[in-house]
């Protein structure tokens, strides 16, 4: 049995930017214990797997360690993968997923998502999200499905040097870092031990919290973004009422065949 993957990298304008995806078209839904396998082989942050339907298209997301709710970059990689690859030449393409039906559409040379905002609220472990990341000043704390930490130095961000271990202990999906940008409004890490992923380049669904708060706090409704540390990405996000349009580009990698054992 044998199954498409291509790997490419989303918020990207070439390759060896932003953040890399694996997409699997299938035609029907295979074991989810398979499904984890090739994600846990692929060994990136995410491994998109997708199914048509009438309407559009069912899609699944899975770290190396775990199936996830939401995730905005391998959304973009199997957008991207649909249109350019498979040659769908719908403007607007409808995914049924974890987090209800997300929907990607094109814009010029860059991809369109639209997500559903999420609010953020007070969070109160301060001491311990200060020892875990290794940092002495915390402008806020805030939590939604990430603990958002907003400092006041751009530059910190660059130099994080997590434990790994300390940020285990601690709730929620993972951890982002944010700042106000100079060149950028927004700048941010993010890790996510808790579900595989020590850091993930750029995380679109982060994005979700980030930018109603700066949204909010800079008084303008379309935001430049960057994200990552050694590797980096770009994104731009606009408000829309309780939605968010994240957009970015995708750059092809690779096309290969994973072969699999008779089911």
């Amino acid at each position: 049995m044998n199954i498409d993957l291509y790997q490419v990298d989303a918020f990207a304008s070439k390759p060896f930017e932003g953040n890399p995806a694996a997409v699997c078209p299938l035609e029907t839904w295979l074991d989810d214990g398979l499904l984890q396998a090739i994600a846990t082989e692929n060994n990136l942050s995410e491994t998109a797997f997708f199914v048509p339907t009438e309407s559009g298209y069912q899609l699944r997301w899975f770290t190396p360690a775990v199936e996830v709710d939401l995730c905005g970059h391998a959304t973009l990689a199997a957008a991207w993968v649909i249109f350019n690859m498979l040659g769908d030449s719908a403007e607007l393409l409808q995914f049924e997923t974890r987090s209800g039906q997300l929907l990607v559409q094109r814009d010029g040379d860059e991809l369109a998502m639209n997500f559903p905002a999420k609010v953020v609220e007070p969070f109160t472990m301060e001491a311990e999200v200060k020892a875990a990341l290794g940092i002495n000043e915390i402008e806020e704390l805030l939590i939604s499905d990430d603990i958002v930490v907003v400092v006041n130095d751009a530059q910190l961000i660059e130099s994080l040097t997590p434990d790994m271990q300390q940020l285990k202990r601690l709730p929620g999906r993972g951890i982002v870092v944010t700042a106000k940008g100079s060149d950028v409004d927004v700048v941010s890490r993010w890790f996510g031990p808790n579900v595989g992923v020590e850091e993930d380049p750029v995380t679109g669904s982060a994005h979700t919290s980030l930018a109603p708060y700066w949204a909010k706090r800079l008084g303008k409704q379309q935001l430049t973004a960057r994200q990552g540390g050694a590797r980096k990405g770009a994104l731009s996000c606009e408000i829309e009422g309780d939605r968010v349009i994240i957009k970015g580009r995708v750059a092809p990698y690779l096309k290969g065949v994973i072969t699999l054992p008779p089911q």
